[in-house]
């Protein structure tokens, strides 16, 4: 017997609409994972920082809401990205009211603050993109779990 009869061919298992190696994640729901975090950038982007409430949480909520019922990573990521922008939107809800309720005084201390939840906001959800490209389920350390 040659050393190709004797290996048995790899066990196989379906997630979502493509095959990957057992234990594995396929490229498709990691790709669509990763969607669901960067979506929330293009978001951002789209919507000029003005609506950031709104512009930055649709993305996550519509590749969950597509998604959610064939792959599970994407459901899992989908929902972790949405319940992170959903946080940082009520952050950046409280601080504008913080500004507006104190006449425009309070602007010094919401303005730094808002800054810092900003970058911090781009470079969590740059590497929750990353991480779940590479397979690995992302949890954003400040997210309040809204979405179960």
């Amino acid at each position: 017997m040659s050393d190709f009869e004797q290996q048995p061919p790899p066990v196989t298992e379906t997630d979502g609409d493509t095959t990957t190696a057992t234990g594995g994640i396929s490229a498709e729901q990691r790709q669509w994972a990763m969607y669901a975090h960067l979506s929330a950038l293009v978001g951002g982007v789209v919507t000029g920082g003005w609506a950031f409430s709104v512009g930055c949480f649709i993305g996550p909520l519509i590749i969950w809401m597509i998604k959610k019922d064939t792959m599970p990573f994407v459901d899992d990521q989908a929902k972790e990205a949405l319940n992170f922008n959903l946080t940082v939107a009520a952050v950046f809800f409280v601080l504008l009211v913080l500004t507006l309720g104190t006449l425009g005084i309070g602007i010094v201390l919401t303005l730094p603050l808002g800054l810092i939840v900003g970058l911090a906001w781009l470079v969590l959800t740059i590497i929750a993109g990353i991480k779940a490209n590479e397979g690995v389920a992302y949890r954003y350390p400040f997210a309040i779990r809204l979405v179960k």
